[in-house]
């Protein structure tokens, strides 16, 4: 039977967001059937200061959506 495995984060950690689906995929021994991705379109906040704010755009929300089969 099919199943899916969400992961979300930002678009500024990236790296690590690849590194857990990786773990994940190679820790439960998934038969992986699909993945899709997503990143979510920010508007312009005019005054942000924070580090992850460094442009005029804050980091966008990411999604990765795995469709996989469990091990027998």
């Amino acid at each position: 039977m099919q199943q899916v495995k969400i992961f979300k984060s930002l678009e500024s950690d990236i790296t690590q967001l690849e590194n857990e689906v990786n773990t994940w995929i190679r820790e439960s021994g998934a038969k992986i059937v699909a993945i899709t991705g997503n990143i979510a379109p920010q508007t312009v906040s005019g005054d942000r200061t924070d580090a992850l704010g460094k442009g005029a755009f804050a980091p966008s929300d990411v999604i990765i959506i795995v469709v996989y089969v469990k091990p027998s």
